[in-house]
This record gives structure tokens, C-alpha cells and sequence, in this order.
């Protein structure tokens, strides 16, 4: 089931839409708060984004460059303003394909299943995990804040990953080192806390201090 993510204020678009595609198999979510599209963003973490350029708060040029700055997702644009500086204008911004308003439902279905169909069937589905305002894309191996891509080693992704997955929860070094040799690099515990302190130095330099708290006698949290 594909996860597909509506950003469109108008409310009776928005339920169409929404009821629309529930009906061929996928799950639809439309964004409720227009102060905050990124964090329901993360949370869904959608397979692809319907967005209208007209919103309140900041347009959809603004949220396509933001969804950018942290993953690949198929964007449809959907608005009246479909002038050709507007379609070229959110091609140029990162959008696939372009939809003006009105529109037919079934020509909707049909070019999101085409998109889908292209964006899937050759390769994987991302997944996102955030916290603390960080997201760290699984698909491509990348941490983003605040619009900063920062440079991991093979090692600071898989710790990330798997402390970002358990979010909120210690994660024991053993858990750490284990996930770490399944990736084929020798660790042990001096290995291990030499890797954290160069993982936490970045992540400092980039503004996330605190980021990774230490847990005395248990492991690490974050979160």
C-alpha cells in the first residue's frame, strides 16, 4: 500500500482527493497544520506528495525545496495557477509532474499510478527518521538540519540509524557493536567510544550538540 501525502488547504479538495485514491488501495493523509508540513512530513513519511502552490504560511515552492533538502519522494504540483512560469518554476524546484486545476479524479489516478509505477518498481522506498529537527534518510544514507546535509562514515550511519530507530529508548553498546559487525567493521568497546565521540564531533559542528546522551553502565539515547 503506497503512502501519499495531500498538501492542499482547500478542504473540499483535499477530502476528495483523499477519498479518491483511499478507494484504489493506497493511504492518503492531508496535512492538518500548514505551520509544520515538514514534521507531518517525517511522520508519514509518504511515497508520494500531492502540493498545491497557493498555502498558507509558505507556498509550495517553499515546501518542495524543504522536502528536498531530505528526499527523493515523487512531488505532483496540483494548482489553478497553471500559467507556464508557474509549471516551469515547479519543475525547476524539484516537482515531477504538474496538474492544473480543475481536474478530472481519473486523470489524477492515472498519473500517480504512472509515477508510482516508475519510482518503485526499479528501486526501494526511502524511509525517513527525525528527531530533535535531524532527519536521516535510510534510501540514500544522508542526515539533513536545517537545510545542512553533514558527512557520515559507513559506521555514524549505521550507529544513527539504529539509535534513531530506537528512539527514545538506551540503546546498549552490545546492540551498537553488533549492528556494526554485520557491516563487516571490527569494533570493540575502545573502537566503539572512539566512533561515538567523532560521530557526536560532527554532529556538534553542524549544531546538534547533545544530540547522543550517554547513559552510565547502559548505552546510549537519543531523543
Amino acid at each position: 500500500m503506497h503512502r501519499i501525502l495531500i498538501i492542499e488547504d482547500d478542504s473540499v479538495i483535499a477530502d476528495a482527493i483523499k477519498k479518491h485514491i483511499s478507494t484504489w488501495g493506497c493511504e492518503a493523509k492531508c496535512i492538518e497544520d500548514f505551520s509544520s508540513v515538514m514534521a507531518e512530513f517525517v511522520n508519514f513519511d509518504p511515497q508520494l506528495v500531492l502540493l498545491d502552490i497557493s498555502l498558507p504560511f509558505f507556498n509550495g515552492y517553499y515546501w518542495c525545496n524543504q522536502i528536498r533538502q531530505v528526499s527523493k519522494v515523487p512531488i505532483i504540483f496540483i494548482s489553478s495557477t497553471s500559467d507556464n512560469m508557474n509549471i516551469v518554476m515547479a519543475i525547476n524546484m524539484g516537482g515531477d509532474d504538474f496538474i492544473p486545476k480543475p481536474f478530472d479524479l481519473s486523470v489524477l489516478t492515472a498519473k500517480v499510478q504512472a509515477l508510482l509505477r516508475r519510482t518503485y518498481d526499479f528501486g526501494g522506498v526511502s524511509q525517513l527518521l527525525e528527531c530533535d529537527g535531524a532527519v536521516f534518510n535510510i534510501g540514500d544514507a544522508t542526515l539533513s538540519y536545517h537545510n545542512e546535509k553533514i558527512e557520515l562514515s559507513k559506521n555514524d550511519c549505521k550507529i544513527l540509524q539504529l539509535l534513531m530507530e530506537n528512539k527514545g529508548s538506551i540503546v546498549s553498546r552490545e546492540a551498537i557493536m553488533t549492528r556494526l559487525w554485520e557491516s563487516d567493521s571490527f569494533v570493540d568497546e575502545n573502537t566503539l567510544t572512539v566512533s561515538i565521540t567523532r560521530l557526536r564531533r560532527k554532529l556538534e559542528a553542524a549544531g546538534l550538540t547533545d544530540f547522543i546522551a550517554t547513559k552510565k553502565g547502559l548505552g546510549y539515547l537519543v531523543g
